[in-house]
Formats: structure tokens, sequence, C-alpha cells
């Protein structure tokens, strides 16, 4: 095959593995895999010479190393120091110590099918120990789970892995030099790499700096992206230069970057080059696995996936409960990371490059990995229910957080309920508080929550996802319900909830922007308010002030346009307070249910004739809580919800009309 033809068949093949992976939630780096034992010498062998992709795969290496540098900032690991620096510190440090002692035995044992000495031994417990960054991160984002207790815990070891990777690069090489000459290998790798990083670090950030702000004045996007290659691939070929790998180069790279003001700009450029290069880098692990071999190591291929993983989560949960953690929340962190990470495969090819890798362990020891990583998502799915059978007192625990919050809301009728307490839940509090309406938020950050309590704020503690803790926090006495968390998947969880367990509440929605906003929509949300159009329209007014337009008329265009976009901002729901002359000129709204034996059952809206009446139907909610579609057509239903809008004169008709029986 040409060189044409290899990269069509690599490129077909990996949009397939994509594809399915997508298809079934799997995370895409499974897929290159697949796609790599697939089309390699040992399956199809539709591509027999592997070395042009193993080179563009070293080349996604590079650019991993590089994303880890732009995340890598003194403010978050001080943030984090504890979690970092403690757990992450003691996993690593303690996994690759055991699993070198139980390694260096069982070489003994076996001596007869492979020989391995203690370099060897440790280059193998340094791939043990790391974990899927990639995976867990992607599920705990989807799960609502980054700010939980175990999500900290989580997000410290894999952070600490990531910089541990760094050291590793510069220690596998030196082991593979001979016995006499291993001391000063170490040695002169460990001065080369001090040395090196000390100059770049010391007078890089202001080179760096001083570089992309004369490349940012040129105003083009073309050099930029340019100058981000040469910058990666100058800084890897430097540290290989030096006798060090690339990768080491790749993560100065992105350190420098990353105290820069150019930071954001250069992640969103560098994105595609990583995620494609890193999949190339699957794709070539993949073609290294030989299927046939696993088939005949079978038994050996599980007692490599089973024996690490159970280890792994054993002596992270025992690590975190030492350092202060729950039952609950020590077991949860050792399942989310008892599987094998990306950078564990870099680290055992590297190995396999530096011969330390008995040949007949590379291909079950990859397998192992590559099964691991497949079994995450359903480790962390089932990961409650594991968690609530083994630890007892998870169980009351959980209760005792459901008690909190039904003790806290048990007087509540009528409140809305926040869904999260970042900035925009306590703004929308605040106004709450100062109108007298009763709230009660949800947030699953305890200092957040700790915080907030302290100062008298109606927050407990509890997922908002959860149906449970909506339950506990007074759903069906609400009046409604407010997710102001930026994330589909978890609005999705909550507007399912409250469809099935209190149609009539209300939900309204925060967005990023209106992507989402007809799934939104199907699943019951009464009102998504994109974050980009509101910043639209307030740029829009500042903007027309500005260049000479009353404001009146700013005003009127600005409501006009919010009129067009919030069907909900046309009128307002009457309280108390809302019957003087003055209110009643202005346009209110009104929630009305139709009857079982209303004269209206059955009849489309059109025949109902509330224009005639001068009120507009702003929504309609079946009984079961699903939203329906406005039309003439529209036939109404006993149970079914109005939401109308007009002036308080017509409304009172309307409600006369609609509620006969």
């Amino acid at each position: 095959m040409t060189g044409l033809e290899i990269t069509l068949v690599y490129l077909l093949a990996a949009v397939l593995g994509v594809v399915v992976c997508r298809y079934f939630q799997l995370p895409p780096m499974l897929g290159y895999l697949a796609v790599g034992v697939a089309v390699g010498p040992n399956a199809l062998a539709l591509a027999q010479e592997a070395e042009g992709v193993r080179n563009l795969g070293e080349f996604g290496v590079v650019f991993l190393m590089f994303v880890i540098g732009l995340e890598f900032n003194l403010p978050k690991l001080r943030a984090m120091r504890k979690h970092v620096f403690g757990l992450g510190l003691a996993q690593v440090v303690v996994t690759m110590l055991v699993a070198t002692v139980a390694t260096m035995g069982l070489s003994v044992i076996a001596s007869q099918q492979w020989g391995m000495s203690w370099q060897a031994a440790l280059a193998l417990s340094s791939a043990l120990a790391m974990s899927s960054t990639a995976i867990v991160v992607k599920l705990m984002v989807e799960r609502l789970e980054r700010e939980s207790e175990h999500g900290k815990r989580v997000m410290g070891v894999l952070l600490f892995q990531d910089l541990a990777v760094v050291p590793l690069l510069v220690l596998i090489p030196a082991l593979g030099a001979s016995g006499e000459e291993l001391a000063s290998a170490l040695a002169i790798a460990a001065i080369k790499a001090t040395a090196l990083i000390t100059v770049l670090l010391v007078g890089g950030q202001h080179v760096m700096r001083r570089w992309l702000t004369l490349v940012a004045r040129r105003k083009s996007e073309e050099l930029f992206v340019l100058n981000l290659l040469f910058i990666t691939l100058g800084l890897a070929w430097l540290t290989e230069l030096a006798g060090l790998s690339l990768a080491l180069g790749a993560f100065i790279a992105g350190m420098l970057i990353s105290e820069t003001e150019f930071k954001h700009q250069v992640e969103t450029d560098i994105r595609p080059f990583h995620d494609v290069l890193l999949g190339l880098f699957f794709i070539s692990i993949g073609m290294l696995l030989d299927w046939r071999l696993v088939l005949e190591n079978w038994h050996l291929v599980l007692v490599l996936l089973l024996v690490p993983t159970l280890f792994k989560a054993a002596l992270v949960a025992a690590l975190a409960k030492v350092l202060g953690a729950s039952a609950g929340v020590a077991l949860r962190t050792g399942l989310y990371l008892a599987q094998a990470g990306e950078f564990g495969f870099v680290l055992l090819t590297l190995a396999k490059a530096n011969s330390l890798v008995p040949p007949a362990l590379m291909n079950p020891i990859m397998a192992s990995m590559v099964l691991s990583m497949l079994a995450t998502p359903f480790i962390i799915m089932y990961s409650n229910r594991i968690v609530m059978k083994l630890v007892a007192s998870e169980w009351l625990q959980q209760s005792l957080q459901m008690t909190t919050i039904a003790r806290k809301s048990i007087n509540a009728n009528r409140h809305v309920i926040i869904c999260g307490y970042g900035r925009c839940g306590q703004n929308l509090a605040k106004m709450l508080e100062g109108e007298g309406i009763p709230y009660m938020a949800l947030d699953l950050d305890p200092d957040r929550v700790r915080q907030a309590a302290e100062a008298g704020d109606s927050v407990v503690f509890g997922d908002a996802a959860r149906l449970q803790a909506l339950i506990a926090s007074g759903i069906a006495r609400a009046s409604a319900v407010v997710i102001t968390y930026l994330d589909v998947p978890g609005a999705l969880k909550v507007l399912n909830h409250v469809r099935a367990h209190a149609p009539q509440v209300p939900v309204i929605v925060r967005t990023q922007d209106d992507l989402s906003l007809e799934v939104l929509q199907a699943a019951g949300a009464t009102e998504v308010v994109p974050e980009t159009i509101e910043g639209s329209l307030m740029l829009a007014s500042h903007a027309l002030a500005l260049v000479g337009v009353p404001m009146r008329r700013v005003i009127r265009i600005v409501q006009d346009q919010r009129d067009a976009r919030y069907k909900l901002l046309r009128g307002f729901f009457r309280g108390a307070d809302d019957d003087t002359a003055d209110e009643l000129q202005y346009e209110r709204l009104a929630t009305l249910t139709v009857p079982l034996e209303g004269k209206v059952v059955g009849r489309p809206l059109g025949e109902v004739a509330l224009q005639t009446l001068d009120v507009r139907l702003v929504s309609l909610r079946r009984n079961s809580g699903k939203v329906a579609s406005v039309q003439d057509s529209t036939l109404l239903q006993p149970g079914d919800t109005l939401v109308l809008s007009g002036k308080a004169e017509a409304l009172a008709i309307a409600e006369q009309n609609l509620l006969k029986v």
C-alpha cells in the first residue's frame, strides 16, 4: 500500500472507531486502541509498517505533555496541595514501592519464563501507578462530581500523577543503562534535567512573554499557530538533544506559556493538534497488541487485570482513609483511580524501547491495561451501589444528609429551589431574600456550603441531580426550580426528576449559549436563559447609550428584544402587594389548571378565543409534565397547566371561562 492509502485507512478506521465509542458513550481513546489492533500487522494487516504512525504518535505525546504543562500553575497547586502532595504523592510512591517488591518476588518464582531486574520492575511499577485523567475527568464532569469530597481527592491524585511523569520520563531511559553505568547515568540525567529546567524557567518566562507579544501584534492567527508549533517542537528537540525526552521539553514549553496572558488562546489553538496526534499515538499502541498471544495467555491477562485493579483501588482507599477521608469517600476515590492511564502506555513503550520489559509480558500487560480502562465507566457508574454494600456507615451518612436537607426545608412552602450556589446562585438568593421569597439552595462544594451556612444563607450540601435530594428539599411544595450551573447533562437529570415527581413546578435553566435550547425545552424547561444572549443585550445597550441614543429608547429596544426572546418576561406573577393602581396597568402572569370536567376539555386552543380577551397563552404543560406546543389545533386535556399573560381584568375573565365545569 502507498503512503496515501495507509493514511486513508488510518483515518477511516479512526473515524469508525470514535463513532462507535461515542455511540456507547465510551472515551475515544478506546476506539483508537481498537482501531490499532484491527488494522495492525497482527489482525487485518492493513498496515505492515507502523514506523510512520509511531513517529506521529510520539508527537501526540509531545502535545499531551504540552497541555499538561499549560495546566500546571502554582496557585492551582497551592489550592489543592493537601490532596496533590498528600494523597497524590503517597499513592504514586507507595504504589511503585509495593509493585516493585511484588514484581521482583514474582520474577524470582517465575524465573524460568521471564527474568526481571529491579530496573524493569521499577519501570513497570511506574506505569501501574498512572490512572486515566481523560476518562475519569470526563465521567466526573458528566456526573457533577468534580467539587465533591471524593472528586477533589481524585483530581489531586491525577494532577500529581501528571507531574510525576516528568521525572519518570528522565528516570526510565537511565534505568536501561548497564549495572556499572546505572549510577552515573542517573546522576548525569538528573544534572541535565535540573540544569536545563533551571535555565529555561529562570529567563524563559520573560523571553516567552516578549516573543508571544511580538507575534500577537502582527494580528495573524496563522503566524501565531506556527509559532506555537515551533516553540513546542523546538523545546522538545532541545531536551532530546540534551539526552532527555521529547515530552520533557514540551512540558517545559507549556509551563512557560501558562504564566503568560496568552494561555487560554494557546489552549484553543493547540487542541486540534493534540487530539489528532494523541489519537495516532493510541493507534500505534494498538498495533503493537497481538490478540492471538492475548487469547493464548488469557489467564495471565485476567490476573494482570484483576490484581492491579483491585490493588490500586484498595491502596488508594486505604491511603485516603488514613489521610482523613470517610470510609465512603475513600472507597469512591479508590474505585475512580483503579484503572490504567494514558501515561501508563507512554511509560510502558519507553520501557520497551529501553529493553526493560520482557517480550513475553508486553502483550498481556497492554491488554490488561486496555481492559481496565474499558471497565472504568461501568465501575464509576455502579460505584455508589458498591460503596453502599461495602461500607455500612455510608447508608446512614446519606440518610443523615437527606434528613439535614429535609429539616432545613420542612417549614418552607412555595419556595425556590436553587441548584448550584456559585456566584449566579448567590446573586439570585440575595434578590429572593430581598423580596421576602424563601429559597433552598443545594451545592456540592462543602467549603462553600459551610461558609454560606455560617453566614445565615439557606444552603445545604446535596446533589441536585439526585431525586432523594430534590424530594428532601420539598420539590412538591416549591414554586420554582432554578438550575444555575452550566452543565446540560446535569440540568437534564434535574428536569427529568422534576417532570416525573412535580410536573406543576416551573424550571428555569441557565446555559452558556442556546445550542441546547430545544433539548432543554423538550425535557421540560419552562425557560432557558443563555448567558451569551444576555451579554450581547447588555453590550448593545451600553453601545447605544454611548453613541447618543436616548436612554428611554435604549431600555425600550432591549426590552423588546427580551420580549421576543423570553416569553416569561412579558408579564409577572401577581403578589400580595401588586394590586395598586400603578401595578394594575401592567401585564402579569397567571397559572391555572384545567379541571377534569371542564368545558374546555377536548377543545382546540383556537376555539378558546383567548386573543379576543387580550390574553396570551405563554406556555402549556401537560399533566405528565411535558411542555406541549402552543398551536391553534392543540387540544386541551384534563390537568393541563396554562400560563397566561395579560392585564388583571382580562385574566380574571379568561380564568372564569377556562375553569367552567
